[in-house]
């Protein structure tokens, strides 16, 4: 059987890209299409087989904001040829669900979420942004909300990594989908071998307004305690500007690195409404309590008062009301890793075969 991946991007490791490297590992032969890529941005798995880019990689940079090309994107999604493959596996938050299988092909979709700043966190998206900038996505909006739905009869079966998101593609696109939660890396996330000092706060997220980075800025300041900040994108700038001086920047540690910062944090910080999660996951897996909005599927990863605190609304205060709550509790490890052990890798292959099998 010829398979081939597709997905939406590749420009740095995050939980789509820690998916995909279970699928490549599944699929060790399987080529691999995409929109555009940064060479060396995504782990060695994924590297190392043919990568496919569309036109848009004659456009893009590591400099630029490449979102703001999403206009283009449903366009260059036409240009991927398919058509020899007999499964195609797609992992999509964006267009790699438009991905045309050939005539006796079928299409799979693992689905992160439908493309948020399109349908649920449109609003989400445009925090901090300027008023011509605002005013040009609401022009837009609709005419590409309507392609990304026009796009969904392309793919015969979905699965989705989470409750939360099998109950958007239910809600936006009027399908079933299987859950297969998204997977975490137990073996490699573990609590540190001996005494380590936890000392502060951790967030690890992209850079991106739905995301609500400065929530954590501004509880810590509050709180008066340190916060690194592990991740990029188009936020960086303004977050770097809103920080105060107990505030680190540590771009995009490595895997090494960011078990270490993990290990030494008092807790995990997840300011904004996730799909799915897996930074929570690992913050758990090395026994670090996570702190989370309790929306989404921080509901489905983090435990309240056993491996976490969660809180009900977004904003400062309550996120500095929660961090004040983790810090006077005392958590049992054994139960974060525990909860963590649940989305193994080993788990999410046996789960992700049957599902592709039942599919």
């Amino acid at each position: 059987m010829k398979v081939a991946l597709v997905h939406d991007w590749l420009t740095g490791t995050r939980g789509g890209e820690k998916v995909l490297r279970e699928l490549a590992r599944l699929f060790p032969a399987a080529p691999l299409y995409t929109l555009f890529r940064f060479p060396g941005s995504v782990p060695p798995e994924v590297e190392a087989r043919p990568v496919f880019t569309t036109w848009l990689q004659r456009v893009v940079s590591p400099g630029r904001d490449y979102r703001s090309l999403l206009p283009l994107y449903f366009l260059a999604a036409e240009s991927w040829r398919l058509e020899e493959y007999d499964l195609v596996l797609s992992t999509s938050h964006c267009v790699a669900k438009a991905a045309r299988r050939g005539p006796g092909g079928f299409h799979l979709c693992y689905c992160h979420t439908p493309v948020r700043y399109l349908h649920d966190q449109f609003g989400d998206y445009l925090r901090g942004r300027g008023a011509l900038v605002r005013l040009v996505a609401r022009l837009v909006r609709a005419p590409l909300r309507a392609r990304d739905v026009a796009t969904v009869p392309r793919v015969d079966a979905f699965l989705a990594n989470s409750e939360n998101v099998r109950e958007r593609i239910a809600r936006l696109y009027r399908r079933e989908a299987r859950v297969v939660p998204a997977p975490v890396d137990s073996a490699f996330y573990t609590p540190a071998p001996s005494t380590v000092r936890r000392e502060g706060l951790l967030v690890v997220s992209a850079l991106a307004p739905y995301k609500r980075v400065d929530d954590a800025l501004e509880a810590s300041a509050r709180l008066g305690l340190p916060l690194t900040v592990a991740g990029f994108g188009p936020e960086e700038r303004r977050l770097r500007a809103l920080a105060g001086a107990n505030v680190r920047f540590a771009g995009s540690p490595s895997d090494e690195e960011l078990r270490a910062l993990y290990r030494s944090a008092e807790a995990v910080l997840m300011p904004g409404e996730e799909d799915f999660g897996i930074v929570p996951l690992e913050a758990q897996a090395c026994g670090t309590p996570v702190v989370a909005l309790g929306k989404g599927g921080a509901l489905e990863t983090v435990v309240d008062g056993v491996t976490g605190v969660l809180y009900p609304e977004p904003g400062a205060g309550p996120l500095a009301e929660a961090v004040a709550r983790v810090r006077a509790a005392r958590f049992d490890a054994s139960a974060l890793v525990a909860n963590a052990a649940r989305f193994s890798e080993a788990a999410f292959r046996e789960r992700f075969l049957a599902a592709a099998r039942e599919a």
